[in-house]
Formats: C-alpha cells, structure tokens, sequence
C-alpha cells in the first residue's frame, strides 16, 4: 500500500517497545494473581492455579505464558525491533497468546467446578471451529472493506512527516514571500500561542545529534 514513507521505522520499534512493556505488565499481573490465591490459603482458588499449571489443560496455559509475556521479551534487542519480519512474527504469536487467555480462563474455570463428578474435557466441535474461523474471516473482511474506502493512516497522525506542513518548510516559504503578510502574522502568532518549543531550542537539539 506503500505507507513506507509514513509508517517508519520509528514506529514500528515505538511500537515494538510498547509491545515487550506490556508483555511485562501481563506478566507482573499474572504473578500477582498466582501470588494471591497462594497467600490467600483458599483451596479453592490454590488448586484453580495448580489445575491451570499442572493440569490436562496445562499446555494451554504455558503457551499462554509463553506467547504473552517470553516473547515479547526478544524485543529488548535492537537488532529484532528493528527487523519487519521478526516484528510481524512475534505480533501474530502476541495475538495467539491472548486467544489463549481468553481459552484458559474460560475453558479451565469450567471443565472442573466444585462437584468432581461434573468434571469433563472440552473438544471443541466442527460448529465451534465454524465459528472461530469466520470470524476470523469476518473481521478481515470488514477490516479490507475498511482500507478499501477510507485511509488506512489518520492525515492527523502523518502531518508532521509531510514536508509540506512542517515548520522548517514553512518559515522557508515566509522568508521568500510565497505567503502574504497576514498569513505570516498568523502564522507566528500561532507559534508563539500554541508551540512551547522555540528555534533556537530547535537548534540546540540538532547540534546535540
């Protein structure tokens, strides 16, 4: 779609880092809430966490674990932040280990409740992988109807990288008279009233690069 030129590479490692922060996150809160049902003593909620660890769904869990808060860990090298394929790789695996979470909470909160003689197993049938892959396919296809008729960027967003509407541009184009002079009045009385950041501090962090 040749957005190479508004979404850099800027972006994606911002996002990559916002990504490994809230991997970190999710895994401070899951610890917080094994931590809890430990010091709490509850039986109940004690063998909730052991039966998600230790149980026949257990390898949902460590996936869930795996994918939500080891992988995004990687992006604390440079080297794979910077890297598009790694960066797309790793998102899927991201979005897999929420379709976990959402998997382990539902599925191992019921498949053994207080009366042992309830207990069973799910197996999922064709209707519910019916429904799990279209709406996979549902959402891409009102997500590419969605980059079809209306931007894929927010004009908004990109504004500061468009030479056209930066500051250096335009106090280039004053200074050579391509605008009358109450649209450079304007102009730097919206500087003044609306920008905190001077030129000359502007300068200063161009030499300090």
């Amino acid at each position: 779609m040749n957005f190479e030129n508004y979404i850099t590479m800027f972006h994606i490692e911002s996002m990559n880092i916002i990504i490994m922060t809230t991997g970190s996150i999710v895994g401070v809160a899951y610890l917080t809430e094994l931590f809890i049902a430990m010091y709490s003593r509850s039986e109940y909620e004690m063998y909730a966490f052991e039966n998600r660890m230790l149980g026949p769904y257990a390898w949902a869990y460590w996936s869930m674990m795996t994918c939500n808060v080891i992988s995004p860990q990687l992006f604390w090298f440079k080297k794979i932040r910077t890297s598009i394929p790694i960066s797309w790789i790793l998102s899927i695996v991201v979005n897999i280990g929420m379709w976990f979470e959402r998997f382990v909470i539902i599925v191992t909160s019921l498949h053994r409740d207080y009366l042992p003689s309830s207990w069973a197993m799910f197996y999922p049938t064709w209707t519910d992988v019916g429904i799990f892959v279209g709406s996979i396919g549902l959402f891409f296809t009102l997500f590419l109807l969605f980059l079809r008729f209306l931007p894929g960027i927010a004009i908004a967003e990109v504004k500061l990288l468009l030479k056209s509407s930066s500051l250096q541009h335009k106090t280039k184009l004053a200074q050579e008279g391509a605008f009358p002079a109450e649209q450079v009045e304007y102009f730097q009385e919206s500087l003044e009233k609306y920008d905190s950041v001077t030129e000359e501090e502007i300068k200063e962090l161009s030499v300090r690069k």
